[in-house]
């Protein structure tokens, strides 16, 4: 915690932040534009964020993407803002609500470090034994590429021959599409009204992606969502709570409490 705020404590670096959350998913030379900066220091200031956690990047071709990660900031929350009166720390609470804010483009990435292995991490990512805990979701596959999917959620069963693995490769990368927005599966989510569950069914199919990385005694998570803009305003909220929640299974033992 101490190196998030050491990073957010310079201006120049909250710029790039302010920067990324205005338009999340941008290149160094896209970030350097309009600055009163050297691509040099940009760079530097970015090498800051992102080891602290506070930004994420992801690899398009030859383009490297910069997005803001929420993470460290709900980190932060959850140790001050619970403990102390929340009118003393409004700046701090807005800092978050705005940094957990939908993405400019159609991609959310979120990224988290774990105290395990990539074996325990891939075991919670696909085992429905994990998964039921912390996130209430199960999936019937064999996790191989091509493979098709059935979700189960919330006494939902959900098929659909578009709904398969798109990438398998153990303790390393997975990654499938999301699941079809059923009658059945809007029946069971009632928070969900008539116009966003139209919405969600005529956008195009999501992706979701888990890159595991070991980084010494703990394993670097990044979720990365692609789809479209309905599909991402509720993924956007949902997946920093389901990560937590995992993060506290795999390294306590038990999951975080529903909100």
């Amino acid at each position: 915690m101490d190196d998030v705020f050491k990073a957010l404590a310079d201006p120049s670096r909250r710029a790039l932040l302010d920067r990324l959350n205005a338009r999340n998913g941008q290149t160094l030379r896209e970030l350097c534009a309009g600055l009163d900066m050297a691509r040099q220091s940009v760079s530097k200031h970015l090498a800051v964020l992102e080891a602290a956690n506070l930004v994420s990047t992801v690899w398009r071709g030859r383009e490297k993407l910069h997005y803001v990660n929420a993470e460290p900031i709900n980190a932060i929350a959850e140790r001050w803002i619970d403990q102390y009166d929340r009118t003393r720390v409004h700046a701090l609470a807005d800092l978050k609500t705005a940094l957990e804010a939908p993405v400019s483009k159609p991609e959310f990435v979120y990224t988290t470090y774990i105290n395990t292995t990539p074996e325990r991490l891939w075991q919670a990512l696909t085992d429905p034994t994990f998964t039921k805990q912390y996130w209430g979701v199960t999936f019937d596959t064999d996790w191989a590429k091509g493979s098709n999917m059935t979700w189960n959620e919330r006494g939902a069963t959900i098929t659909d021959p578009e709904q398969v693995v798109l990438e398998s490769s153990p303790y390393t990368r997975l990654a499938y599409t999301w699941h079809t927005f059923t009658q059945e599966w809007a029946d069971r989510n009632q928070f969900f009204d008539e116009e966003k569950i139209a919405k969600l069914r005529d956008e195009p199919r999501s992706t979701v992606t888990f890159d595991l990385e070991q980084r010494g005694a703990v394993v670097k998570l990044t979720v990365t969502h692609e789809g479209a803009e309905t599909v991402l305003e509720g993924v956007s909220e949902g997946w920093p709570a389901i990560v937590a929640s995992l993060k506290s299974l795999l390294e306590t033992g038990a999951v975080l409490p529903a909100s």
